[in-house]
């Protein structure tokens, strides 16, 4: 049975300052051994945030990191320097990155490698636009997407990985995939990762939903058989937060 990973994606939201006083109060209300709960914090805030979850459920992830060890590449993030202050996840590829800063399936599978390299958990983020929603092409587009995202990485590694399905059009809109259309994409990506690999990998590796997720909607969308939690993006910087992560209580 796969446990349940409810993330939540801080964006460029919260001062190193605000991220103490947001993650206290955060704390009790998060408190769930039966998920796995996750903020990614901006990358200002991490050393901070790894601080403060101390002893508690909580893990810490980053919103992005680069592919290369080190060099002349200013404003980007190595890989060990995550895992120097003990961060364990990485959201890779959110449609915000591909969109607003250029990337691409090649430099995502880049950091996915990268990111397996070092002992980290991507969450390999993919989705849709409305246009490609409304001519029908969503399957086939999220197929694209994963098959380049685990080009050369191994079956025992994507067992571990996390992916996130997020319709584009969803994401901060406050428009939500029906529980249906959030299930069948997710249903189609575990059918591509057993495409690639076997059943067995299909099996274990944990698909979230992504898009303007709530405490009202979470109940029903986690309860699908090919949906294994949620990267929450607003509702994550509010103290909502511990409903959606509660859904089962």
């Amino acid at each position: 049975m796969r446990k349940k990973i409810i993330a939540g994606n801080w964006k460029m939201n919260k001062t190193p300052s605000e991220t103490v006083a947001l993650l206290n109060e955060l704390k009790p209300l998060v408190a769930n051994d039966d998920v796995d709960v996750l903020f990614c914090v901006p990358a200002i805030s991490l050393t901070t945030a790894m601080e403060t979850v101390k002893g508690t459920n909580i893990n810490i992830g980053a919103e992005n990191m680069y592919f290369e060890e080190s060099g002349a590449y200013t404003g980007e993030i190595a890989p060990n320097m995550l895992t120097d202050i003990g961060v364990k996840y990485v959201i890779i590829g959110h449609s915000e990155r591909r969109e607003y800063f250029a990337e691409t399936d090649e430099t995502v599978n880049k950091k996915v490698l990268k990111a397996f390299e070092h002992g980290i958990t991507p969450i390999i983020c993919c989705g849709e636009t409305l246009t490609q929603r409304e001519q029908g092409v969503t399957i086939d587009f999220i197929r694209q997407q994963i098959k380049i995202a685990l080009l050369n990485v191994t079956a025992e590694q994507a067992k571990t990985a996390v992916i996130a399905y997020e319709p584009i059009w969803a994401i901060g809109t406050g428009k939500v995939a029906t529980t249906e259309q959030a299930q069948e994409v997710c249903k189609a990506i575990r059918e591509c990762v057993a495409e690639i690999y076997d059943a067995a990998t299909a099996d274990a590796i944990r698909i979230q939903y992504g898009g303007s997720v709530s405490a009202a909607s979470a109940p029903e969308l986690f309860a699908q058989p090919d949906i294994d939690g949620g990267l929450v993006g607003g509702a994550s910087l509010k103290a909502d937060f511990g409903k959606i992560v509660n859904y089962n209580k």
